[in-house]
């Protein structure tokens, strides 16, 4: 017991909360960038085993952290006694927190169907929700210094694996590419709507927030834009808009990994992206 009270100390190292385009945040978005082009670098023309290595790596790094994210804010300690007491709303089954999922069914799956649709969701869907985070961090930094590296890392693989799987060429920067992403995403969120459904109406959350992907009728929503027009619509229409809002946004990014691709490469072997003088 007292050996499991220290590490939660440590666990709970405290740190200034980091500003948005500051030092601690700015090092975590270049490094994630940074990996993608090492990955490029190291094998800029991979084969399933090698995709299912990094998927395998970066799923199982963010897992380990997303277990670190859960005893810290389900164990508290205070007044010499050890108190457990489950954080509802930091449920592993937030849009940022699927990736993990995504990437290790993935791996243990042959390159059929299921494969590619998981790869195009991770190079698309995932790469963008990455992106938006790193973009527009300001709520997700806190003054734990392990929980603001765990956020960091998370959104970080997203990016460095989506780079990876789009530049690299294994999954195709083409619109049918999102067409094959939909249908994974449509799932997750109809899995999200229906744990805030079963949930709720268990009366297990004591007050508590649980608001998977942001998307439960019974609590506000948090995404910028999206918060202000899902109060309006009836919940269908609200979550069909949800779908579409990160269609757009998986497209976008789409679109230009392929403008870049095109630019840069010109036809190139993909090596020739890192080599463009």
């Amino acid at each position: 017991m007292d050996f499991f009270v220290y590490v939660l100390k440590i666990f709970n190292a405290k740190m200034q909360v980091p500003r948005a385009f500051g030092l601690f945040h700015l090092s975590f978005f270049a490094l994630s960038v940074m990996l993608g082009i090492f990955l490029l670098r190291k094998e800029s023309a991979p084969g399933e085993k090698f995709v299912k290595k990094v998927l395998l790596i970066a799923s199982l790094i963010v897992i380990v952290f997303e277990i670190y994210k859960q005893i810290v804010f389900s164990f508290t300690y205070s007044d010499g006694e050890l108190r457990f007491s489950y954080a509802w709303r930091f449920f592993p089954f937030q849009f940022c927190s699927t990736p993990m999922y995504a990437g290790l069914i993935a791996v243990a799956t042959k390159k059929t169907k299921l494969h590619t649709a998981l790869c195009s969701f991770l190079a698309t869907y995932s790469l963008a929700a990455g992106l938006g985070v790193m973009l527009f961090p300001q709520e997700v930094f806190t003054d734990i210094i392990g929980v603001n590296i765990q956020t960091m890392v998370c959104h970080g693989s997203m990016i460095t694996v989506g780079i990876y799987l789009l530049f690299s060429h294994y999954v195709p920067a083409s619109g049918k590419t999102v067409l094959r992403a939909m249908p994974v995403f449509i799932i997750l969120v109809l899995s999200a709507a229906t744990l805030n459904e079963i949930v709720f109406k268990s009366g297990i959350l004591g007050g508590q927030t649980f608001n998977m992907f942001f998307i439960s009728p019974y609590f506000k929503a948090s995404l910028p834009v999206y918060a202000e027009i899902f109060q309006w619509l009836p919940f269908p229409i609200g979550i069909m808009g949800y779908v579409l809002f990160f269609t757009l946004g998986a497209y976008a990014v789409l679109s230009v990994a392929e403008f870049l691709t095109h630019f840069f490469l010109k036809k190139k072997k993909p090596r020739d992206i890192l080599n463009v003088t």
